[in-house]
Formats: C-alpha cells, sequence, structure tokens
C-alpha cells in the first residue's frame, strides 16, 4: 500500500484528485444518464495540470489539453519502461484519467481509459492493498462509463465499490479524496431506484472529506454546491464564509504549475457560488414597509 500522509505538502502530480449507482429496475433514460455520467467526470477532474504560467494558463484552455496530453505521454513511457512499477503504474492510471478528460470522441476516451484501467488493475493484482491503484481505478471507470449508455450502471457500481475500497485503505489520500469523490457520486446520479443518488450518504462523505483535509478549498466547493442545490441557504452561506477565510492560505499553499488549471477551475466555481449565495440571501429578506 503506498500510504501519503494529507499534508500541503503534496501536489497534485504527487498524489491528487472528480464521480456516482444502484441495480436498475426498468429503463433508466439514456439522456439523463449521459447528463449524469458527464457531470460526474467533469466534477471530479479538479486535478488536470496545468501550464508554466498560472495566469496565462486560466484564459488558456489549450493549455491545459496540451500539458495533460504530454503527462499522459511521459507517464506511459514510464510505465511501458519500469514494468511492474507500483508508483509507474498508478500514476499513469492517473495521467490517464486527465487525458481522457478532453478525448475529442467516445472512442478515444474509451481507448485511453481502458489503458488508465489496465495499469491499475494489474498494480492491484499484485497489489491488492493499493489505495491509489483502487482510487485511480474507479476514476478511469467513470471516463470509460461516459462512452457508455445503459451499460454504464453497471460500470458505476464498480465505481462506488472502488473509492470504497481506497477508502477504507487509506481516508487522507488526495485530501480526503475517497469520501471527496464518494459524496459527489452520491450528489450526482440519479436516486433509488434508477440509481444510488443519496442525499444523505452525499452529506456525509462531504463532511468526512472536509473534516480530513478541511484547508482544501475543494472539499467546502462541494459542500457548498450541494447545499445549493439542496436550498440549504443558511449552510452555503456559513461555509461561503469559512471559504473565504481559508482562500487566501490556500492560495500561497497550493502553489506552482501543476495547481494553476486547478485555481482556475475553483476560482469559477467560487465566484458562481457567491452569486447564488448573494441571490438566495436577497430573496430571504424581509420585505420593509
Amino acid at each position: 500500500m503506498l500510504a501519503i500522509p494529507n499534508s500541503w505538502g503534496i501536489k497534485p502530480n504527487d498524489l491528487r484528485s472528480n464521480n456516482r449507482k444502484i441495480k436498475v429496475r426498468g429503463c433508466f433514460p439514456t439522456v439523463k444518464m449521459a447528463l449524469f455520467l458527464s457531470l460526474l467526470v467533469l466534477t471530479v477532474n479538479f486535478s488536470v495540470w496545468a501550464d508554466a504560467n498560472p495566469a496565462a494558463a486560466t484564459n488558456d484552455p489549450a493549455a491545459f489539453v496540451r500539458r495533460a496530453g504530454e503527462n499522459f505521454k511521459a507517464a506511459q513511457a514510464r510505465f511501458l519502461a519500469e514494468t511492474n512499477n507500483p508508483e509507474a503504474e498508478w500514476q499513469f492510471g492517473r495521467a490517464a484519467f486527465d487525458w481522457a478528460d478532453h478525448a475529442t470522441s467516445d472512442a478515444q476516451r474509451a481507448t485511453i481509459a481502458q489503458q488508465g484501467i489496465a495499469a491499475c488493475r494489474r498494480l492491484i493484482e499484485r497489489d491488492p492493498d493499493s489505495a491509489p491503484g483502487h482510487y485511480y481505478l474507479a476514476m478511469n471507470l467513470g471516463q470509460l462509463a461516459r462512452t457508455k449508455k445503459l451499460g454504464a450502471l453497471k460500470i458505476v457500481d464498480q465505481m462506488e465499490a472502488e473509492f470504497k475500497i481506497a477508502l477504507s485503505l487509506d481516508p487522507s489520500l488526495d485530501y480526503g479524496g475517497p469520501d471527496r469523490n464518494l459524496g459527489l457520486l452520491y450528489f450526482e446520479a440519479p436516486g433509488w431506484p434508477a440509481s444510488i443518488g443519496n442525499k444523505g450518504k452525499a452529506r456525509q462523505h462531504f463532511q468526512r472529506a472536509l473534516k480530513i483535509a478541511p484547508a482544501y478549498p475543494d472539499n467546502l466547493l462541494n459542500l457548498i454546491e450541494a447545499e445549493l442545490k439542496w436550498n440549504d441557504r443558511a449552510g452555503a452561506a456559513r461555509d461561503m464564509k469559512t471559504l473565504d477565510q481559508l482562500w487566501p492560505a490556500a492560495r500561497k499553499k497550493l502553489t506552482g504549475d501543476e495547481w494553476a488549471s486547478t485555481w482556475a477551475d475553483w476560482e469559477k466555481r467560487k465566484t458562481t457560488f457567491e452569486a447564488k449565495t448573494n441571490e438566495s440571501s436577497r430573496t430571504v429578506e424581509p420585505r420593509r414597509r
């Protein structure tokens, strides 16, 4: 097992962070499933490596794509050269997840994801206690599920199982990543009987991730997003204040090229949630005579 402590010293390219299942009774709408899977993987993917200039990268999505492709090639070369190297295997799985997110077709995305899945499964066969192996296997399964229709439901079940194993092996992995992704899984998925969506479970895992890494912005952003969707205005407002307080310190500690695209995503989401929180606050203000 590759246990890595949760600390500000861990960077995304050392071990980083997207995200959702149930046995279906009846036909699950194809369009709804496609939307769910797209939200799932897009929400999870907060850790695509960035361009060397954070400021420029924020306005240059092409730089993120280019960097993800370069990292995939480098990780693949190491994976092929260093046979049976556990670190090379899970890092290739992570790079495959990131690169698959930029695929221009389902066929391309499936091909990339399957490579990451194969690498992680090979690692798990030799080391069943590899938390990164199970973690990135689940992430790549999410990419593969995006290319499916009704067949994606079975894959979503596998994702849940793999995230749970990763959670049991190393809860602190990727700043509370197993809990964070399980929370996203239960938050984004349709509820029973169509799938595994569950508000109670989602809240529980979001809060656990926050307890593990309270100063990691992504954990609060996910909880705030859920609270806004659940119409928990007081909770969203409270957590936005907490996020504002930790934001400057996180900005100073989570620095470097590898964090550029992550911050671009976080800034965009934070701005969106602030607007929604302020709008909600105005709607509940008492009318004055």
